[in-house]
């Protein structure tokens, strides 16, 4: 507590005008006190009749000395010297803000202090939310406590520092938020200028009807790093950058389309170093609209990917790339689903053997459209089971199909079985399964025949 004590000197700005009448009221108490002292001394040597014994209290001070770690004595030491009671609720109402201000800082987990995390985690939220009625709670009792009731009017006449919120930054947790008060002022103060200088450089080109250019851009943000580097130290430095930097943004956004990578923040910071070691590369070497400048940018990419494998390793490395393709994602989300997790590859080789013999099929030639129909749906079938088998259901067998409806059909002068089969999408077996003791060679032009029409269920 004594290091925010002793920096309450920023905070006492508006009270040391009242702390001025009190030491001017002190000076002049020594005065009179001195000028009474003489006048008592000088009575005594003339009528040597009256004793009186005065006590001067020693008037000069150092603000050290009035100083307390402990509130109760703190506030004993301000009355000692003469201050009014409005001032000492000023004082202590300031001092006891700024306690509490440091212990939001770096008490309250925030989701901001969670930057590998691609959505806001609800526990960290609910946590914090918790944490901070607490430490409300107890702030307003303490100062009960110390003041008494009223003292909320002390604390509205405190001066309101001015809203740094433009940029959406917190800068709390235990790198940023230890921070000196003045330090943390300079890094909202560059970002928010930076989110200005990019916000009137996008507007700019709007205006033009241009589209940003993106390494314009990347310059931009460049220009905010190096002025934070001039503040920060490289710790500081990082963990800003990982909160609040595009490069970050953008891995998030990346990692959030795999839905189910779930970094840990070892894996995030080198992922994220990988992704920015690469940019600040090309930034710096590479920006020139050129084939060569255009092969550089591949090749330091494909360094990057390379990183990334390193800092993974095999396992996670091969997740990180199955994730990318959509039908393991859906893999993922049905073995999730279903409580089997460990099914997701077994229902991703399902998932591509069912797509390769579905295009075998739809690419098959030979097929009618209802023969095709037919061969899809026992495909789809397969793929039901084998998805079941997986992931340790009961395999609910399909009903045995329906018997074919049978339409009559008259020959025609010019009919044969195939031209008549390919009419109705059926094959020449199927229609002579259809008419026992029919002989396919002696038909005549207006015999009767049965055609079987499939039933298809689904």
């Amino acid at each position: 507590m004594n290091g925010v004590m002793r920096g309450r000197t920023i905070l006492m700005l508006s009270v040391l005008l009242n702390l001025a009448l009190c030491i001017a009221f002190l000076l002049y108490h020594k005065r009179m006190t001195q000028k009474l002292a003489d006048a008592l001394q000088a009575q005594t040597i003339i009528t040597n009749q009256i004793k009186t014994n005065v006590v001067v209290r020693r008037q000069f001070f150092s603000w050290r000395e009035i100083e307390s770690p402990d509130y109760p004595t703190y506030i004993a030491n301000l009355r000692e010297i003469g201050c009014p009671e409005s001032t000492i609720r000023d004082i202590i109402v300031a001092d006891v803000n700024q306690l509490f201000a440091l212990r939001r800082a770096t008490e309250v987990i925030t989701p901001a202090q969670e930057w590998w995390r691609t959505e806001p985690d609800p526990e960290t939220v609910r946590a914090a939310e918790e944490k901070l009625r607490a430490l409300e709670e107890e702030r307003r009792a303490l100062l009960t406590k110390l003041l008494g009731p009223g003292w909320e009017t002390a604390e509205a006449a405190l001066p309101q520092l001015p809203q740094q919120a433009r940029a959406n930054v917190v800068l709390d947790g235990p790198v940023l938020g230890v921070m000196p008060a003045e330090v943390k002022q300079a890094v909202m103060s560059i970002a928010n200028r930076a989110q200005e200088r990019i916000q009137a450089y996008i507007e700019e080109q709007r205006k033009a009807g241009r589209d940003p250019d993106q390494f314009e851009l990347a310059r931009l943000r460049q220009q905010t790093r190096a002025e934070l580097a001039e503040i920060l130290s490289p710790q500081q430095l990082e963990e800003f950058l990982l909160r609040y930097s595009d490069t970050a943004q953008r891995l998030r956004q990346q990692l959030a389309e795999l839905k189910f990578f779930n970094p840990t923040p070892e894996e995030f910071r080198a992922m994220f170093h990988a992704w920015d070691n690469v940019e600040q590369r090309i930034l710096r070497d590479y920006t020139a609209d050129t084939p060569e400048a255009a092969q550089a940018r591949r090749a330091l990419e494909a360094q990057r990917e390379d990183a990334i494998r390193n800092a993974l390793g095999p396992q996670r490395y091969a997740e990180y790339r199955k994730l990318q393709d959509p039908v393991y994602r859906d893999a993922v989300a049905g073995a999730l689903k279903a409580g089997v997790p460990t099914a997701a590859q077994a229902l991703y080789e399902i998932s591509q053997t069912t797509a390769a013999e579905l295009e075998r099929i739809k690419q098959d030639p030979t097929l009618t459209d209802a023969q095709r129909e037919i061969e899809i749906r026992k495909v789809e079938l397969e793929q039901s089971k084998a998805t079941a088998l997986a992931l340790g259901q009961a395999i609910i067998e399909e009903p045995p199909p329906m018997p074919p409806v049978l339409v009559q059909y008259n020959m025609g002068p010019f009919d044969t079985l195939q031209n008549v089969a390919a009419r109705f999408g059926v094959s020449v077996n199927e229609i002579v399964s259809a008419n026992p003791g029919m002989d396919p060679n002696r038909l005549k032009p207006g015999d009767m025949i049965y055609v079987p029409l499939p039933r298809v269920t689904r």
